[in-house]
Parts: structure tokens; C-alpha cells; sequence
């Protein structure tokens, strides 16, 4: 090989590892955003609490979705919101309950009053959680929400929220399942996917309308 090519080559392998520097670099930037966002407690005064569904098995929550529950609880005992917003749909085919259903029986046996309680029973996935409940804050003159949900979930669950025009802000559980290494770094990588992905999706709809 002469020596211009080695050069050249050299030249590809300094990039190669300065764009695999600046990806990393980045990569690491969006994990902490999604971090600090799930540890960021921004509770406050709102008109309802919305806790995004999670599994439920047959009349009993997951741990998860207990976690969920309680923290909604909890906001709403201390005086932080009049209403609460149960969202999740059936889990399968030969579910009783919706998720909703069985988080509206839990508040319901922790002394909140029926009144008090909102569900949905349709939604199977956190767009669909939202979604749904923007059509129960609109049809009960509810603006602005407390979002409960697991830490790495609440970035997500805020840019969908956002992307709906709902007014919310975000509390997310004090506990949760995934407290190995391993298992946070898992939901923490498919957190980054699901942010790339929704930014591309903004980018392709924003190129649809500049074309159009």
C-alpha cells in the first residue's frame, strides 16, 4: 500500500472514531435528559391526575401498575388535583378487566370516592393512554394534568403529551421494578429508541407539510 493510501486510510479511521465519539456523546446526553426528566418532580396544583395503564392480572394490578396507582393515590390525598384519570384498555382477549378497570377498584377499596375517579377502557398503548384521556379531560372541562408513570417512561409519556396539546406535568413513581443494572439499562436503551423515533416522526411530518 502506498503511502497516500495508508494516509487516506488513516484519515477514514480518525473520522470513523470522531463520529463514533460524537454518537456516543450523544446517545449519552439523551439517556441523562431521559433520567433527569423521570427524577424531576414537578407535581403542582392541576385539575386531574392521569396514571398511564400498565398489565393487570385479571382483577389485580402488576407491580408496575400498583406502583402507578399508589403514587396517583398519594397526589390526589394530598389535595394536588379533584379528580383522578385511570387509562388502559384489556390486556387480552379473555381479560375481565380493563387496566383502568382494575385501577379504579384499587382507589375504590383506598376510600377515593367514585365520583372522584375517571376511566377509559380502550387504550393499548401510551399514545392510545393519552389519547383517550384528552377525550375525558375535554368532555369534563379538565386543562391542565399531573402525569404519573415510571421514571424512564415520563420523557416519552411529556413529548406525546406535548404532541396532543395536553397541558401536564410530570410525577413519576418514587419505586420501580427495574432497579438491576441490567434491566434499567434495557428499558433505559428502548427509552432512546422510542426518542429517536418520535423525532424522526416529527421530522417526516414537518417535511409533509413544508411539501405541501
Amino acid at each position: 500500500m502506498g503511502r497516500v493510501a495508508m494516509k487516506r486510510q488513516r484519515g477514514w479511521i480518525g473520522w470513523a472514531w470522531r463520529l463514533s465519539l460524537l454518537l456516543l456523546l450523544w446517545l449519552l446526553a439523551v439517556g441523562g435528559w431521559v433520567f433527569w426528566v423521570g427524577h424531576n418532580d414537578q407535581a403542582e396544583p392541576a385539575d386531574a391526575i392521569i396514571v398511564l395503564g400498565a398489565a393487570a392480572y385479571d382483577a389485580r394490578p402488576s407491580p408496575v401498575f400498583e406502583e402507578r396507582i399508589r403514587h396517583g393515590l398519594a397526589l390526589y390525598q394530598r389535595g394536588l388535583a379533584p379528580r383522578l384519570i385511570f387509562t388502559g384498555g384489556f390486556g387480552g382477549s379473555g381479560a375481565r378487566f380493563a387496566e383502568s378497570e382494575v385501577a379504579r377498584r384499587y382507589a375504590l377499596r383506598h376510600a377515593i370516592p367514585d365520583e372522584a375517579i375517571l376511566i377509559e377502557t380502550h387504550s393499548r398503548s401510551t399514545r392510545q393512554n393519552l389519547l383517550y384521556a384528552r377525550e375525558l379531560m375535554r368532555a369534563n372541562g379538565i386543562n391542565k394534568v399531573i402525569l404519573v408513570s415510571d421514571p424512564l417512561h415520563m420523557a416519552r409519556a411529556l413529548r406525546i403529551s406535548r404532541d396532543l396539546g395536553i397541558e401536564a406535568v410530570a410525577s413519576a413513581t418514587p419505586s420501580t421494578r427495574f432497579r438491576s443494572l441490567r434491566s434499567s439499562w434495557r428499558f433505559l436503551a428502548q427509552e432512546i429508541y422510542f426518542f429517536h423515533r418520535d423525532l424522526f416522526d416529527q421530522a417526516r411530518r414537518w417535511w409533509a407539510q413544508l411539501r405541501s
